[in-house]
């Protein structure tokens, strides 16, 4: 038995469930986007449990790109600085200052604590954001409000959404057998920054690279048919269906994570997942058995 096949047996022997050899042999060499949000990040031991199963993950042959948000860290930085922010239907208008902050809490605090500790977890990884190499191009978002049959503009300031990817960088990390970990902070034509949603900039970058899994850890179990009843997970949905519950049951912050799954699925993704990223191994579980874990979305 070869050194590598002892390690994979080390590995599989650690977890707490029983893995399914089809879905282990589909996993390696498959490109897996996970995007941990900042309510799955909100604890060190939480931080530590995510880095832990990417790093097995790297290790039984998958290839993985993780994109983080960090709306936590960007308010608590804003706060202690001093600078308040406004907000225009939900969305938080971001001068040049602010920008400023939000670049330095994503790009920096975010991003550079996630890539210490993945490579504290004996896996390669690189922290890059949208700017590096242009690899995203931003164009500025404008909040529309529709009223008597008319609609309003109104400028976020430098928030964007995803204009162009380019994916040569990332392909060629991932290629070299690194782990990318991208800040969705981004550059608009003018070459100045942008904020780009992370779900949103996350399904994109999915897309773009043909993943054939995109995963949303956050800190909830699915998206519930119900939102006063835990148990009300609606497990699998098909495209058409997901969009059908736009306004009633998909409602909040859930939106752009459902959006982002939409995305995903018409760029080329096969099936896009959102699971509760604060429990103990369940990315794997998704991944290596056929439990019905979170709420999954494929045509």
């Amino acid at each position: 038995m070869s050194e590598n096949q002892n390690k994979i047996d080390n590995v599989l022997s650690s977890l707490s469930f029983e893995v399914d050899d089809q879905r282990l042999q589909s996993l390696k060499g498959q490109l897996i986007l996970i995007k941990a949000g900042g309510n799955a990040l909100t604890d060190e031991e939480t931080k530590h449990e995510i880095v832990s199963q990417i790093s097995i993950l790297n290790q039984l042959g998958a290839k993985v790109v993780v994109v983080h948000g960090g709306g936590i860290e960007i308010k608590q930085l804003l706060d202690d600085v001093g600078v308040v922010s406004e907000f225009v239907g939900g969305h938080r208008k971001t001068d040049a200052k602010a920008m400023g902050y939000v670049e330095m809490a994503l790009s920096g605090m975010v991003n550079k604590e996630l890539v210490g500790i993945l490579n504290a977890s004996n896996v390669r990884a690189v922290g890059i954001s949208g700017r590096d190499a242009s690899m995203v191009r931003a164009k500025k978002r404008f909040h529309i409000v529709e009223t008597d049959g008319s609609e309003e503009k109104h400028d976020l300031g430098f928030v964007g959404d995803v204009d162009e990817i380019d994916t040569k960088l990332i392909k060629t990390l991932v290629d070299a057998d690194y782990i990318p970990v991208l800040s969705p902070v981004s550059s608009g034509k003018n070459g100045k920054s942008y904020n780009i949603n992370a779900d949103m900039f996350a399904g994109h970058m999915a897309g773009a690279l043909k993943a054939e899994k995109f995963v949303a850890l956050t800190n909830i179990d699915g998206l519930l048919e119900n939102i006063d009843d835990p148990d009300s997970i609606i497990s699998k949905l098909t495209s058409d269906q997901a969009r059908d519950l736009f306004g009633s049951v998909i409602q909040g912050g859930m939106i752009p994570k459902i959006e982002a799954c939409l995305i995903a699925i018409e760029k080329g993704v096969k099936s896009s997942h959102i699971i509760n990223g604060t429990k103990t191994e369940l990315l794997l579980r998704i991944l290596l058995t056929d439990d019905k874990l979170g709420t999954e979305i494929k045509n």
